[in-house]
Order: C-alpha cells, then sequence, then structure tokens
C-alpha cells in the first residue's frame, strides 16, 4: 500500500493518503513505522497501526482534559471510560501519564487542597470526603491536610460565625446557636473547635429582633386567633426560633 501524499491536520495528526484508502494517523505513529522514509505500508501491519493510533487518540484526549483542569488518576480514568474507549488501552494511557508526570496524586492533593482553602469555606472533613470521592488515597490526603493548621480552621471559623451571626433576622438563642453550628459541621469543622469559637458570642435574646419578629407574627396571626390564644400562638412561633419578646424580659 503505497502512500502518496501526507496532510498536516490539528491535534498532532496527518491524513495520510495511500493509494487505496485514507489514514489519520500520529505523528508518533508515523515515525515508529518509518513512513516517511519507507512511503509505504504494510497491509499486515495496519491493524497494529490502527491500535497504535487508538493508543495516541486516547493519550492526547487525556492531556487535553489534564491541562483544562487538573485531575486525579480516577478523574481521568473515568473520563475515559466514559467516550468508551478499550479498558486495556486506558490503563496503557494512564501508566504512560503516571510515567511522564501529567498525573500524580500528590500534586493533586496539595493543588485541590491549596484550591480549597484560598477560595472556599469548607472545613478539612468535607474537603477529605470530596477526595476520597477521587479515589485519592487516604494517607495522601491525611498528610497534605496538615498545611490546613488549626489556627487557619479557626480563623475561617470566627469569619463564617460573624457572617452568620450579623446576617441573622429572624432567630435568637439557642436555635440561632444550634444553626450556626450545624451550618459550620456541614462546611466540614469539627464540632471541638466550632465551640471555642461560639463560645466568644452572645447568643442571649436580641431585642430588635424579636420586636420585629413579634409584629409580623402578630400581624400574620391575628387573623386567626385572638386575646389568650394569639398570645400563645406568637409565643410558641417565637420559642421556636429562640426568640423572647421584650416585655416578657
Amino acid at each position: 500500500m503505497k502512500i502518496l501524499k501526507y496532510k498536516k491536520l490539528t491535534g498532532g495528526k496527518y491524513k495520510v493518503t495511500l493509494d487505496t484508502m485514507d489514514l489519520m494517523l500520529y505523528e508518533e505513529v508515523i515515525l515508529k513505522y518509518n513512513l516517511l522514509i519507507t512511503k509505504e505500508i504494510d497491509p499486515l501491519e495496519i491493524e497494529k497501526i490502527s491500535n497504535d493510533n487508538l493508543f495516541y487518540e486516547i493519550y492526547y484526549d487525556a492531556i487535553k482534559s489534564i491541562n483544562s483542569r487538573i485531575k486525579s488518576i480516577y478523574d481521568i480514568r473515568m473520563f475515559l471510560k466514559k467516550k468508551e474507549y478499550p479498558i486495556d488501552v486506558i490503563e496503557s494511557v494512564i501508566d504512560k501519564l503516571l510515567k511522564q508526570g501529567y498525573l500524580n496524586d500528590l500534586i493533586y492533593t496539595k493543588s485541590f487542597i491549596n484550591n480549597q482553602i484560598v477560595t472556599t469555606n469548607n472545613g478539612p472533613n468535607k474537603i477529605r470526603k470530596e477526595l476520597l470521592d477521587h479515589k485519592v488515597d487516604e494517607k495522601i490526603i491525611y498528610g497534605e491536610l496538615e498545611s490546613f493548621t488549626t489556627d487557619l480552621q479557626l480563623e475561617k471559623i470566627e469569619k463564617l460565625v460573624n457572617r452568620f451571626y450579623k446576617s441573622n433576622r429572624t432567630r435568637g438563642g439557642f436555635v440561632l446557636k444550634k444553626k450556626i453550628t450545624n451550618d459550620l459541621i456541614k462546611y466540614g469543622y469539627d464540632i471541638e473547635l466550632i465551640d471555642k469559637v461560639i463560645s466568644k458570642f452572645d447568643f442571649t435574646n436580641d431585642k430588635d429582633i424579636a420586636k420585629k419578629e413579634y409584629e409580623k407574627l402578630y400581624r400574620k396571626l391575628s387573623k386567626k386567633y385572638n386575646g389568650v390564644e394569639l398570645e400563645r400562638k406568637i409565643k410558641e412561633k417565637m420559642y421556636m426560633k429562640g426568640l423572647v419578646y421584650e416585655e416578657d424580659i
């Protein structure tokens, strides 16, 4: 099968025009089989050439994905599986990427944790869970999470408590304290550190919030109740929000 001409395409590929067909081959495959020199392809090697070409198709697909955003080994494996490439070739590609340093779960973990610390409010427990979801080895996670120091966690927790505390408009007392605590646990912080920060804040009844909430409930519930029953219903709703109206203080 004689090669009549080559045409360079994007992505490291060439259109190779033969006397019987056209092939889209990667440069690495052309060089491996000395096609620039021999100017012909042995029909018996077509299958080998196709298999090698598939390898580089998967390889460059993986490289493109990694270049767009750093990924774990698991991420790349799943990305390639979704494209329905042969499993054995995927694993061969991953081996090559590991040897070349394009895939490295330690570097991925360092980058992931640093990004989470800088750009999110997530605590170490949530970060750990997300990394485990990416199938990163727990020993790597444990070692790298040491960069998220206790002092840094306390600083982030205090900022969050301040934000939640100042933005509160409808809750007070134990209800507000419980909500903030639960929110911080969801963010991934340990209860011991949360309690240490929260103990600095005053969660006694906020008179202004209590008065506004009372007036709002009064307007709503007075359409259905009156007298003692109205006051009882209002107090029940207020208690559920951790508030006590100023006249009862």
